[in-house]
């Protein structure tokens, strides 16, 4: 029987309190410098002379329209692709398997294995650096009470609710030990309120662990909620049209932080933004 359980709201609040990071090992994380790329398939242009920095343990945004390139260039991030042109650095590495080996990336889908429990699942990333199954289970299993799963190990991922499987898919993603992260849409999928709470919990999640991420959405409201800085493209081919700071980035208390006036004021600039790039087109 499928589990819909969440984590109570006091405990996405106080997620950062423990202060050591889940992982083990501290705050890691590493600079992403973006130079004038560009990237198409055959003859369709998807990104243009763009153009973006992210400071080690930064967390940016990346919004825009749909089918403008966001995808795209968090593939080209990740190192699961290579630019027509331009350069990208993640720390040191500038080749496309050099990024590969310092990014974690985490797609729209949960992607969880079906005859795997969430243990399992959840360990993976240490299965596949070749750690023994009883330690990466050990070390996936100590973090399940943090991340709002325990007593789910076991558990089957069609006895899980969509909020508990987005909370495997990103301790798996955490517990890979890399510096960069990257989101593609990791709870499009969900619910609205789950969503909220997903999106409170993420925020303690990476107060408590930091790392450098890059956070795709179709969301303003969650991209400045998440982020320290929100990049909106433009339509097909994608270039920076307005880069903002978020007002309160990643503040504990969520309802608060996205009506705050000047939350508003900066989501309604992002807004117009995306408006107006998409009417130029």
């Amino acid at each position: 029987m499928r589990q819909d359980t969440k984590m109570p709201t006091a405990e996405a609040r106080d997620f950062a309190t423990e202060g050591a990071s889940p992982s083990g090992t501290g705050a890691i994380g590493a600079a992403i410098s973006i130079r004038g790329l560009s990237h198409s398939y055959g003859d369709l242009q998807t990104i243009e002379r763009l153009d973006l920095t992210v400071a080690a343990h930064g967390v940016l945004g990346l919004v825009g329209p749909s089918g403008c390139g966001k995808s795209t260039l968090l593939e080209l991030i990740a190192g699961l692709q290579e630019p027509e042109s331009g350069a990208i650095e993640l720390g040191d590495a500038r080749d496309p398997h050099g990024r590969l080996d310092r990014c974690a990336y985490m797609p729209q889908r949960d992607l969880l294995l079906p005859w795997l429990s969430a243990i399992d699942n959840a360990a993976l990333a240490l299965r596949n650096r070749g750690v023994r199954r009883a330690q990466a289970r050990r070390e996936a299993g100590s973090l399940f009470e943090r991340f709002g799963l325990g007593g789910f190990e076991s558990a089957s991922p069609a006895e899980l609710s969509g909020g508990m499987r987005q909370r495997v898919a990103f301790l798996r993603t955490l517990v890979a030990e890399k510096p960069v992260l990257a989101l593609d849409e990791p709870f499009a999928s969900l619910d609205a309120i789950t969503r909220a709470e997903m999106q409170e919990w993420l925020a303690g999640a990476l107060r408590a662990d930091p790392r450098t991420v890059v956070l795709v959405t179709h969301d303003v409201e969650e991209a400045l909620y998440l982020c320290d800085a929100v990049a909106v493209l433009s339509a097909r081919p994608a270039c920076v049209l307005e880069q903002l700071r978020a007002p309160s980035p990643r503040a504990a208390n969520r309802n608060a932080a996205v009506t705050a006036q000047e939350f508003v004021t900066v989501r309604e600039r992002a807004m117009r933004a995306l408006r107006e790039g998409a009417s130029a087109t």
